[in-house]
């Protein structure tokens, strides 16, 4: 089985923010990191906000941040949010199957077993199992990190704007 590109990035934004969890990280920052689109990556970025995955804030002083600990975000969660399709074979739809064989044969069985078990894997790990060496990843991910702006300095800004 393979994930799509869509889900590949959304997995890689959501832990490139997570290692930055004091900070509002832009979005180009993401994208320079890993080097996909921006375009593309807006997208993803707007569906992993819809779903609380992310807190996106718009403006010139915005950007993204986890929507919830990193503990609490589920890479089953994920997977099963971001994927189209967990149909592997034609025999997984039920409405327009056309496979002949589909009454006597045991794949749709079998292939089921499999992505139970695919989801029991992903279901027993969060985001944070996967930044547990942020440091490490901080490092990998190189100069990107140069333009993100920390959250207390959104939080000034505030302030000063409410005043």
């Amino acid at each position: 089985m393979r994930l799509t590109d869509h889900t590949d990035y959304s997995l890689r934004t959501l832990i490139y923010v997570a290692v930055h969890p004091d900070e509002l990280v832009h979005v180009q920052s993401v994208a320079d990191a890993f080097d996909i689109p921006k375009n593309h990556l807006v997208k993803i970025v707007q569906k992993l906000g819809q779903l609380g995955f992310l807190h996106t804030v718009r403006g010139r002083a915005g950007g993204i941040r986890l929507g919830r600990p990193p503990e609490r975000i589920g890479l089953g969660d994920v997977v099963r949010a971001m994927e189209p399709d967990f149909a592997m074979v034609e025999c997984f739809h039920q409405g327009d199957n056309a496979c002949v064989i589909t009454s006597a044969c045991n794949l749709r069985g079998v292939l089921g077993e499999a992505l139970r078990s695919y989801f029991a894997v992903l279901d027993r790990y969060t985001l944070a199992d996967l930044v547990a060496q942020p440091a490490v990843l901080r490092r990998l991910l190189g100069d990107a990190a140069a333009t993100i702006v920390p959250l207390t300095d959104l939080k000034v800004r505030k302030r000063v704007t409410q005043s």
